[in-house]
């Protein structure tokens, strides 16, 4: 299937076995904003305890917290988000649609790298073993064309976000015949800055003074306890403080399903260092972050890293590592230098000191600060996107499967007794009651044994255990192993060991150690 009917599957398959639902969806649900489900809550709650434990449990100088959502007002004038937090937004006055300027610039790069890409591979089949892509990247004439418009649209995109020159990303726009997706006119507003920050008050009464936000992120709450977990923790320099919340922002522009949402939850680890180290960490979790994601076993040909063009104005250094969605690669995390900005600001608008002294060398400074950033609703849809498969079977049949990773699988087994007789459903159920405590489990003895094992597998569930009609003399069960169907005899007194080692998170965790 072409990447947006996968796309489609996906979104479908969300709905229809549990993961996610459009929020208030009786009453016709509400723009970019969407509910977990019953599976779905469960795979987000596991992908949540990976990046926790892979954290705080892994690494000895990390410690967690969690922040509130509202925060001081001086808070975001620190952070610089009430006066810069905002994107470039265009309309199109035909479709009346609104789109985030850059966004619309970085998707006619993707477009430009698959031509040049589709260049590239016609003539590697065409020269065969003698073919030479660097040289044939850099006098292709046709590839060469598409490489420079890249790096224009890089420069040109950059000089106008840095010297806030709109026009400038317009007439690039326009430059380059960009159409709306939906009208395909050219017919294009301004390009203007819209903050995304959700405002509330404090009191019933509206206040200027009483003015809160929503937080926008959660690093900030990092920032604001360093002192506090610092000391109450006795950290020395280097460690980090990680925390996962949910975090708020007016997208105008929400699309591509749970891509990207008015509510949402991040993962974030801010890394406070010596002043001068700080490119060294970056290096350094640039590799652990990535070797986060590839311990799970999705394709490492679906990953890259992206080097931000245009640095925010705190940062030294910035990357991002983005994943291949049916729609693209998209970013799932960024990792940040930071430098001192974060906590230079807060000292300043706070008259609150917050430094380091280290007894070592017997200074006094303000940390560097490196971060990693994840969305766990992306994350989320990740995992998905890249664990739903559709195989044909014996019988001409087609199941739909998702081979998650099982420590991330929403059920980790299904007791299904073959019958609803004979003793089989006390049997299943003596099972399930056993393995419960450790496991998320599942128990069902409605409809064929066929039809069972592909809800299981549409689901995800990596193992089915049946009882038949031999297990009660024999104590045994027969497991079926989600990715590979196959199917063996075990005891019961063997399950609770085979489901800890095939689906608990020590085995993923030890890829990592």
């Amino acid at each position: 299937m072409n990447n947006e009917d996968l796309f489609k599957k996906v979104v479908s398959h969300c709905k229809e076995y549990g993961f996610v639902f459009p929020s208030s969806e009786i009453y016709d649900g509400l723009a970019a904003v969407y509910d977990y489900g019953q599976n779905g809550v469960e795979l987000r709650n596991n992908i949540r305890q990976y990046w926790w434990k892979a954290m705080t449990q892994l690494q000895t100088n990390i410690l967690g917290i969690d922040a509130a959502i509202f925060m001081h007002p001086k808070t975001w004038k620190a952070s610089g988000h009430i006066d810069g937090f905002s994107d470039p937004m265009i309309d199109n006055k035909d479709s009346k649609k609104r789109y985030r300027a850059d966004v619309l610039l970085e998707e006619h790069q993707e477009k430009l790298r698959a031509k040049a890409d589709k260049e590239v591979e016609k003539a590697r089949a065409r020269f065969g073993e003698s073919f030479d892509e660097t040289m044939y990247r850099s006098t292709n004439p046709r590839v060469v064309e598409y490489l420079n418009t890249i790096s224009h649209i890089d420069n040109t995109l950059k000089e106008g976000l840095e010297t806030g020159n709109l026009v400038m990303i317009k007439a690039l726009i326009e430059e380059l015949g960009i159409v709306c997706p939906v009208s395909g006119s050219k017919n294009w507003t301004d390009v203007r800055q819209f903050n995304l920050m959700y405002s509330t008050q404090m009191s019933a009464v509206e206040s200027g003074e009483d003015s809160l936000y929503l937080r926008p992120e959660t690093a900030q709450g990092i920032f604001v306890n360093f002192l506090n977990v610092q000391k109450s923790g006795r950290a020395k320099i280097p460690f980090g403080i990680a925390q996962t919340g949910k975090a708020f922002r007016n997208e105008i522009v929400a699309r591509q399903f749970i891509m990207r949402m008015k509510e949402f939850e991040q993962m974030e680890m801010q890394f406070f260092c010596k002043p001068g180290t700080e490119l060294e960490w970056y290096a350094y979790w640039k590799e652990q972050r990535l070797k986060w994601h590839l311990a799970l076993g999705t394709d490492k040909n679906s990953y890259r890293y992206h080097d931000h063009v245009k640095l925010a104005h705190y940062a030294n250094a910035a990357v991002d590592i983005e994943f291949d969605f049916p729609f693209g690669f998209k970013e799932v995390e960024g990792i940040h230098s930071r430098t001192d900005f974060d906590l230079s600001k807060h000292e300043e608008f706070s008259g609150k000191k917050l430094r380091y002294f280290d007894p070592e060398t017997n200074e006094s400074y303000i940390p560097y600060v490196v971060e990693t950033s994840i969305g766990l609703d992306r994350m989320f849809l990740l995992a998905l996107c890249a664990a739903y498969q559709e195989e044909a079977v014996e019988g001409g049949e087609v199941r739909t499967v998702l081979k998650l990773h099982p420590a991330l699988a929403p059920v980790k087994a299904a007791i299904l007794p073959l019958v609803k007789k004979d003793g089989l459903p006390e049997m299943a159920e003596k099972i399930y009651n056993d393995l419960r405590f450790d496991f998320k489990l599942y128990i069902e003895d409605k409809d064929s044994i066929g039809k069972r094992y592909r809800r299981m597998d549409a689901i995800g569930t990596p193992f089915c255990i049946t009882v038949d009609h031999e297990s009660p003399a024999n104590e045994d069960v027969t497991i079926r192993h989600r990715d590979t169907m196959e199917q063996r005899r075990v005891k019961v007194s063997e399950l609770r060991d085979i489901l800890a080692k095939e689906t608990g998170m020590s085995a993923l965790l030890q890829k990592l150690a």
